[in-house]
């Protein structure tokens, strides 16, 4: 499962990757690079730290997720302007967009439309992805259209579905807007590809507005606020600074100054991992504490199978304990002892 980070050139897409991944995208003024690259990146989880004070084992493992950090969009990228191809299959194959928008004033960081405005550049990457969307339903109605008509009740189904989708795509509405009614059309959403995928905003300000925002982010917070979709602010440039400090203490610091209580990019990255509908859970033992990625509605035996395939196949139950439990007590042995 991958997110992928997308947005106008100049907006802190690069950084953003870069702070996430402590990998070094290269950024730069209009700079459109031709591989999207990829971080693998240890979701924060406080109850991982919990965890390993409690059982002190040799080794942590934490849950991932996969960031990747694709190419600039400009308008006519539907087209293939720039490289409008490359980012689109790029964003095909990512599950969920992480959409930066810039939200400070910088005159030393050119804005690739001249001026920041980042309702202009949320609606300009929009009507790219739905019109590509567009073509992709277009031409698949072509298709099935045929079919439905000689009483083939998949095509019929297919059809249905596609035609709310058009319809939705003709009223600038993101394909992403059209839910599911059954497992029919759920699994035929997938099959289609289309890129205006599940969605949440960063709003990338000034370092003085990294607590409290300010009027750019008002006004993406009043253009999105019937999305469903998340909007976390994020002074980039500066949670890549704190990056670069040597210790904790010293990040606790600087964002202490900030008056944050932890880094906007662990808000971000838990925000991805829960847009990619994933889900924790934990074994724990003196070898190892490792956090385990399951789908949300996953099944025990799912559960189990993620862990090795056999234990899926041959699975009888789990002896499962809450978190809060085995927090509260710290350890197996005493949670039995209280019969939790």
């Amino acid at each position: 499962m991958k997110a992928g980070i997308v947005g106008l050139p100049n907006v802190g897409k690069s950084t953003l990757f870069n702070c996430l991944s402590n990998a070094k995208a290269q950024s730069a003024n209009f700079h459109l690079y031709y591989r999207a690259h990829i971080g693998v990146v240890n979701v924060p989880d406080p109850r991982i730290n919990r965890l390993e004070e409690l059982v002190k084992p040799e080794r942590v493992q934490m849950a991932t997720v996969d960031i990747v950090d694709i190419a600039g969009l400009v308008k006519g990228a539907s087209k293939g302007e720039g490289l409008g191809n490359q980012f689109l299959a790029n964003i095909r194959e990512c599950n969920a967009i992480i959409h930066v928008l810039r939200c400070f004033d910088n005159d030393n960081i050119i804005h690739v439309d001249g001026n920041v405005n980042p309702i202009r550049d949320k609606e300009t990457i929009d009507i790219e992805l739905q019109l590509k969307d567009l073509e992709t339903v277009e031409k698949r109605l072509e298709k099935v259209n045929r079919a439905a008509k000689t009483g083939n009740k998949e095509a019929q189904t297919e059809k249905t579905l596609l035609d709310r989708i058009r319809e939705n795509l003709l009223q600038a509405k993101s394909a992403r807007t059209v839910e599911p009614q059954n497992a029919d059309e759920e699994a035929l959403l997938e099959d289609f590809q289309l890129i205006t995928k599940p969605v949440l905003y960063v709003c990338n300000v000034d370092e003085d507005s990294a607590a409290t925002g300010n009027k750019y982010v008002d006004q993406v917070r009043e253009l999105v606020k019937d999305e469903n979709a998340e909007v976390i602010v994020l002074a980039v440039g500066t949670e890549a600074d704190i990056t670069e400090l040597e210790t904790y203490e010293e990040r606790q610091m600087f964002l202490e100054d900030l008056g944050l209580k932890e880094p906007g990019s662990a808000v971000l990255i838990r925000a991805a991992y829960k847009l990619l509908k994933q889900q924790t859970y934990f074994t724990a033992g003196v070898k190892e504490v490792r956090a385990w990625t399951i789908n949300i509605g996953d099944t025990a035996p799912k559960a189990a199978g993620v862990i090795h395939t056999d234990f899926e196949k041959g699975f009888i139950r789990a002896e499962v304990i809450a978190y809060e439990d085995f927090s509260n007590f710290g350890s197996e042995a005493k949670v039995k002892e209280a019969g939790s």
